[in-house]
């Protein structure tokens, strides 16, 4: 067995553990210093909307194109009076994107780029994207996230309880504002590619965030009946039961995504592609620190306000406290076992009067006890027998 294989084994059976929830301030702190840098890229450089979302057009030239992409830059904004962005693709085409264009500037454009190819116009490919266009796809797009979210806290409430179902929308958020901070502070446009990104990193985050829960449910469930941990210690039990899980399952997904944005893009000139690879990357490696750092522990929070799980933890802690007083150690709490001597010695110290109240009527805990000789018992009998 492997090492991971081995470590998942031994934190399943509870022979050990990361305190993941006891170290949540620090996820915390993490979480919003990623989240402050996110926003701060987005409001400051913004985010670069493709042609797709801001209307325009894209042409393309045939393969084995001769002509530079500076030039042909120069070229594109020199004639439409607009920014042009060029990209080489993998068979030498270019790939000349003017955001802002219309139907007469358009014509004109392609013209000019025909005429520095040396290729008639009709060789050059172009489509003309009208913002009308974008600004439907933009809405459809939100308006889908929206229904999806809500769809995904109704199923949770249902599944599981409104709190945990708050605690995966607070993990999902989290990663959608990481992934958008990092396109902003890259510089890579938003094209369809990246809205099928986000949506595909959704479904991916919360499955890994019901999984955890399941777990973190079947651990906290005998909660009324187990005195020996608080709800935080169980859920962290459930945590740490599919903690090696979740990495490995993140670690075979994210695996291609890196070759598809590391490889596949350098080779093919990006595009659609790389749109793609870089959401689904971020989005990947957010969604499995959110599930495991960040939705169990607002979960735990959230319980830790309840009334009946207040109760619980005091009276874990005053158990836990008094077996301390007895001598007993946190070895006398091993999951899945019964009380021993130790904790019998608490009950009954719990269970016991005061000291000055316990004089002469009975043992107290941690003296020897002696009982009383009957009185003539065996007189005058050398065996101490009745006859």
């Amino acid at each position: 067995m492997s090492r991971m294989g081995a470590l998942g084994a031994r934190l399943h059976r509870g022979d050990g553990g990361i305190d993941f929830i006891g170290r949540r301030k620090i996820w915390y702190l993490i979480s919003l210093v990623l989240v402050a840098i996110s926003l701060g890229g987005l409001g400051f450089k913004g985010l670069e909307m493709g042609v797709e979302f801001r209307g325009g057009a894209v042409f393309t030239t045939p393969a084995d194109t001769k002509l530079s992409v500076e030039d042909a830059r120069d070229t594109a904004s020199s004639v439409s009076g607009r920014d042009a962005k060029v990209q080489r693709l993998g068979n030498d085409s270019l790939r000349i994107t003017v955001t802002g264009l219309d139907t007469d500037n358009q014509g004109e454009t392609r013209e000019a780029l025909a005429k520095e190819l040396g290729i008639p116009a009709g060789k050059l490919n172009a489509e003309l994207v009208g913002p009308s266009w974008g600004e439907q796809m933009t809405s459809k797009a939100l308006t889908g996230m929206v229904i999806f979210l809500v769809l995904v806290s109704v199923y949770l409430a249902i599944a599981f309880e409104w709190r945990m179902a708050l605690a995966a929308l607070v993990a999902l958020i989290h990663d959608l504002v990481i992934t958008v901070g990092v396109y902003a502070i890259v510089g890579f446009e938003v094209t369809p590619g990246t809205v099928v990104g986000l949506l595909t990193i959704l479904g991916y985050s919360l499955y890994d965030t019901v999984v955890v829960f399941d777990k973190v449910r079947e651990k906290t469930a005998t909660l009324g009946d187990d005195i020996r941990y608080t709800y935080g210690e169980l859920a962290n039990q459930g945590l740490n039961g599919t903690v090696v899980r979740s990495i490995n399952t993140s670690i075979v997904a994210l695996l291609p995504v890196a070759a598809l944005l590391f490889i596949g893009a350098g080779l093919l000139g990006g595009g659609m592609l790389k749109d793609i690879a870089l959401s689904l990357f971020v989005g990947l490696a957010a969604g499995t620190y959110s599930s495991i750092m960040i939705a169990t522990p607002v979960v735990v929070d959230l319980k830790n306000l309840e009334p009946a799980v207040k109760a619980h933890d005091k009276r874990v802690l005053h158990k836990r406290a008094r077996r301390a007083e007895v001598g007993g150690s946190d070895e006398d709490a091993l999951p899945d076992g019964p009380q021993d001597g130790a904790d019998s010695a608490v009950e009954q110290a719990d269970d016991a009067p005061d000291d000055k109240a316990t004089v002469g009527a009975g043992p107290v805990v941690g003296q020897r006890r002696t009982q009383p000789q009957s009185r003539g018992r065996g007189r005058g009998r050398p065996s101490g027998k009745r006859r």
